[in-house]
């Protein structure tokens, strides 16, 4: 399975922030990773409204964690950002035209293999996935 660069994007603003431990700038954010500011504007204006980020209006405004990194879950995170999970036609009955989907085994096998995936990322927060050097005593505001 292959995330979404929304996903991507998303999971990037996360770590940048968390390994920052402070306020930042959409376009600080956009030049470190070298992508889009129109683009991650969105990305972030969607963690904001999911809870993940606090955005602070004005001249000194800019985006800061809202959430602890070790309250923030992956696969949770993941589940918010993804279009759908559809990993192959027959996962969506209104669109499937394939002929043997009612007898195939292949759609169980990779349901299995999609629902052991997402309890794996189930299974990390945002503090396992940055270096931990990083991380201060801090305490985030919610």
């Amino acid at each position: 399975m292959k995330l979404t660069q929304y996903t991507d994007y998303s999971l990037r603003v996360l770590m940048y922030l968390a390994q920052q431990n402070k306020q930042s700038q959409i376009e600080e954010i956009s030049n470190f990773y070298g992508i889009s500011k129109n683009h991650l504007t969105k990305v972030v204006h969607q963690l904001v409204k999911l809870g993940y980020l606090k955005s602070i209006r004005g001249r000194n405004g800019g985006i800061i964690l809202n959430q602890s990194p070790s309250d923030i879950n992956i696969g949770k995170l993941v589940r918010q950002t993804e279009d759908h999970f559809e990993l192959v036609e027959c996962f969506n009955m209104e669109t499937n035209t394939c002929p043997i989907a009612l007898n195939c085994g292949l759609k169980g096998a990779l349901n299995h293999a999609l629902m052991e995936y997402l309890r794996t990322l189930d299974q990390y927060y945002l503090s396992d996935i940055i270096p931990k050097n990083t991380l201060k005593d801090t305490v985030y505001t919610t």
